[in-house]
């Protein structure tokens, strides 16, 4: 309830940032004491925001601070469903193991977990993810999508469009995707993936989608064995950008496509992953269970598998390997 009212009196004073409003105004609009109204504007200067008060003339808000948090991403957050539970972390272990344990007890559908720093970030198959910085974005949520669990691979890839696209529209960089949950710039890692699911025969119960940006690092924050592999936005426009601002745009953006793909299925997707798949067309060395051989990228099926061509012309899905790009 504090929370919410905090978020609802920064709404006001967004709305009117040109003028001031009484704290008597607020007090009524919000149904709490000019004390609370008070208390609330004390705790959001902790956060980083900065008014202006004068007697007999109330407050007005003159900035909204840089830092990432619960208040400051729901701030101008406009979506129906997800993140409207934000659980904001300055350090965490993992934000993928936290919604795991939220969902199971019963997280509603489009919660959000955020850190500024992971110290135990990992991707797939346990592979670390470095993320003990907060320079990126480490987001994970928890969904209750209406769909078969065999369905749930395709999450991977219609979340790596989302993220493409989204991104892409706030910093006007070229981002493709690396099969099956990697996002690349300039032929660098930028974002990984990660989708985990809780699951009956025929139903889903949740699924956890994590990814991490890497978004203000510079490239000495990386360790010196990973530089030659890793990027982030910062190092390739050379500009810092806003993580609050590009979570908002992830968020919409994410209810939006997430709708769509319910409503219309996983072709559009398909559709707009082939068209920013990284080296379609081009030869790649890939190594199975069963054997090891050259093969060109065609696409992806609707089971979210790697379509290849080999050397004899044959057609062979992917869904599991090691792959030399």
């Amino acid at each position: 309830m504090v929370n919410k009212k905090r978020h609802e009196l920064i709404a006001i004073l967004s709305q009117n940032e040109n003028q001031f409003i009484s704290g008597q105004t607020l007090s009524e609009k919000l149904d709490v004491s000019r004390t609370a109204i008070w208390k609330h504007i004390n705790e959001l200067k902790k956060d980083g925001y900065q008014f202006e008060s004068a007697p007999k003339k109330g407050y007005r808000l003159l900035t909204k601070p840089d830092q990432l948090n619960e208040t400051t991403i729901k701030w101008g957050l406009e979506t129906e469903w997800l993140g409207k539970s934000i659980i904001f972390k300055e350090k965490i272990d993992s934000t993928q193991d936290v919604a795991h344990r939220l969902a199971r007890k019963g997280a509603e559908h489009g919660t959000i977990i955020i850190a500024d720093r992971q110290l135990s970030g990992r991707g797939r198959m346990e592979r670390q993810w470095i993320s003990d910085d907060s320079g990126g974005i480490w987001l994970s949520m928890i969904l209750r999508p209406p769909i078969p669990p065999h369905q749930a691979s395709q999450m991977t890839l219609f979340v790596a469009v989302t993220l493409v696209e989204a991104l892409e529209r706030a910093t006007g960089l070229s981002i493709q995707i690396k099969w099956p949950n990697d996002l690349f710039i300039n032929g660098k890692k930028i974002t990984g993936i990660l989708t985990e699911m809780q699951a009956e025969l025929e139903a889903i119960q949740y699924l956890i989608i994590g990814f991490g940006i890497n978004v203000n690092q510079n490239i000495d924050h990386f360790p010196e064995e990973i530089r030659d592999l890793v990027t982030s936005l910062q190092i390739v426009s050379g500009k810092e950008w806003n993580r609050t601002n590009l979570v908002q745009t992830i968020l919409q953006e994410f209810e939006e496509a997430y709708q769509n793909y319910i409503d219309n299925g996983f072709e559009l997707v398909k559709k707009k992953w082939i068209a920013h798949a990284y080296k379609l067309h081009e030869k790649i060395w890939i190594k199975t269970t069963q054997a090891s051989f050259y093969a060109t990228v065609q696409g992806i099926s609707n089971e979210g598998a790697l379509i290849v061509r080999n050397e004899n012309g044959e057609e062979k899905l992917i869904y599991s390997a090691e792959i030399n790009w």
